[in-house]
């Protein structure tokens, strides 16, 4: 519901403020006062685009805030998750403001905080249903007859559609992924031929990085074996010549000789001997180790050609996926698990289609079982309807719900919903954008939201919606627009008496010429300010007192 609406800068409006409460309330004043500036507030919170030159001659910008008690309905719906998360779910009230610049520049607040323009209509649109002065020809769309009849038939109707709608978006998403499967199997082979090559080629190497850690070792040891062997002979012949003759072992061996011939004169020279006897057996030891080395290096014949031919096949694997031995790995496995996919590319397809024919039987049934419910709820619907006509001054009227299938099921269901109306009697009935005139559609448009109800919206915002109705009629919609009330909030911007006196609360525009630029200002009416302005709308002067006693009349029977 809202709880107040709030105007600044907007087209002639300085300054604004409407507590509308509960049940039905007007808006009133003389044509041309901006009585639709209020209307085309509302349509901002809504996210509806800016017209051009709406901000007031002389400001900076227009602004228009609106504060709504949420229903659980809405908190609970799932399509708003996500942004009421970004708001705080705890919500005793629901903020929606709008600013728009003078240079055309817009900005959407949600409880204070920057938003999207598709934030506001996503919340306002749920919070407010807005019917201007041609919005009743929605009604001769076949969506919104649909959504009338799904309306009036509840809850029954509400789960088949969402059922419905889900298993529909499930049978398009089989459709499309056996699209995919059957060109991914046309292709398949020429597909399959690729990655095979691909694996065959990886594995018939094997590569490991610790293969190619060795080889890169051996070859580096191959490259520069003449001058290992050098080194190591060379070593070798210094510690133990083969000729047993001089090196560094002969040399120490004699030094242990003199020591040994004046063993005992002197403890720290026997120390000292001790060690000479280590470092020649070390040396023996050592000059033995780099011969058998210098032996081991040895190659077999043409064992660098074979190191070599091995790493260039590395080098290629590398060079075509991915630059190191890892990245190769990955590939392999990356190919094996395509391989795989495609080898199952039949039993995929045997699978999806198995599912699809389980969605669209599935979607049938539901589609049925919709068709059923509104086959029965269609009759009673023009029934309660024909009975407001008679009401709104269409006695006689016909009124049907006729159902027209399609030729596939869609997401709300097999067929189209057609309204059909006759008017008056003798006249053939006709389908409602080809039969009624536009005061039949606003009465229509009534009858319709009396009996079928205006969905979520808990705010019903009507636009001038009795235009081309009068006289008793215009009593009729008025007492009409008043039992809407009774479930909704209703805000009428009405010129017709008969229908202002049915509201609750009621609100003057008035437009003052004196200032410059003019000037509308928005006052709440209350007992004699009442009957003052129902008699201006009769279109009697303050002192006329048949026209204030009429105009009592009206609030008295209104009571």
């Amino acid at each position: 519901m809202l709880l107040e609406l709030r105007i600044e800068n907007l087209l002639l409006i300085e300054r604004a403020e409407l507590r509308p409460g509960g049940g039905l309330a007007v808006i009133t004043g003389e044509t041309g006062a901006g009585k639709t500036v209020l209307a085309h507030a509302l349509d901002l919170l809504m996210g509806g685009k800016p017209r051009s030159g709406i901000v007031r001659p002389g400001a900076r910008e227009a602004y228009v805030e609106g504060v709504f008690e949420p229903t659980p309905e809405l908190l609970a719906d799932p399509a708003l998750a996500e942004l009421l998360e970004r708001i705080g779910p705890e919500l005793d009230e629901i903020v929606l403001a709008r600013r728009v610049g003078a240079d055309g520049r817009t900005r959407a607040l949600v409880q204070g905080r920057a938003a999207s323009v598709g934030d506001l209509r996503a919340l306002g649109g749920r919070l407010i249903a807005f019917f201007g002065q041609h919005e009743h020809r929605r009604l001769t769309l076949a969506s919104a007859q649909l959504e009338l009849l799904d309306g009036f038939g509840g809850a029954r109707h509400a789960e088949l559609r969402e059922g419905l709608a889900a298993v529909h978006r499930r049978a398009r998403e089989l459709e499309g992924r056996l699209e995919e499967l059957r060109e991914r199997e046309g292709s398949r082979d020429r597909e399959l031929d690729l990655l095979r090559f691909e694996i065959d080629e990886i594995e018939s190497v094997g590569p490991t990085e610790a293969e190619e850690a060795d080889l890169l070792a051996e070859r580096q040891r191959l490259g520069r074996l003449d001058a290992l062997m050098a080194a190591a002979g060379a070593g070798a012949e210094a510690m133990a010549p083969e000729s047993g003759e001089g090196g560094v072992g002969a040399l120490i061996a004699e030094s242990e000789r003199l020591a040994a011939g004046v063993a005992g004169v002197d403890p720290p020279l026997d120390e000292l001997a001790g060690r000479l006897a280590t470092l020649r057996i070390e040396a023996e030891d050592l000059g033995g180790e780099l011969r058998r080395y210098a032996s081991s290096l040895e190659a077999e014949p043409g064992r660098l050609e074979e190191v070599e031919t091995r790493l260039d096949l590395y080098d290629r694997l590398r060079r075509k996926h991915g630059g190191t031995v890892a990245a190769v790995l990955a590939h392999a496995e990356e190919c094996r698990a395509k391989r795989d996919e495609l080898e199952s590319v039949e039993v995929e397809l045997e699978r999806a289609a198995a599912e699809l024919s389980d969605a669209e039987a599935e979607r049938g049934r539901l589609a049925a079982e919709l068709t059923a419910a509104r086959g029965e709820a269609g009759p009673r619907l023009a029934e309660r309807v024909r009975e407001e006509l008679g009401s709104l001054a269409l006695e006689g009227a016909e009124f049907e719900v006729v159902l027209e299938m399609r030729e596939e099921i869609g997401p709300s269901g097999a067929e189209r919903v057609e309204l059909v109306l006759a008017p008056n009697p003798g006249v053939p009935a006709a389908p409602l954008r080809e039969a009624a005139s536009g005061g039949e559609l606003s009465r229509v448009m009534l009858a319709l939201m009396t009996v079928a109800g205006a969905g979520e919206s808990r705010t019903l915002v009507f636009d001038e919606v009795d235009a081309g109705v009068g006289g008793q009629t215009a009593r009729a919609v008025g007492e009409r627009l008043r039992v809407l009330g009774q479930q909704h909030q209703v805000l009428c911007i009405t010129h017709l008496p008969q229908v202002a006196a049915q509201a609750e609360s009621h609100f003057r525009i008035e437009k003052t010429v004196d200032a410059e630029p003019a000037l509308t200002t928005v006052d709440s009416l209350e007992g004699d300010e009442v009957v003052e302005e129902l008699c201006r709308m009769l279109g009697a002067g303050t002192g006329d007192e048949a026209a204030k006693q009429h105009a009592r009349d009206l609030l008295a029977a209104a009571a």
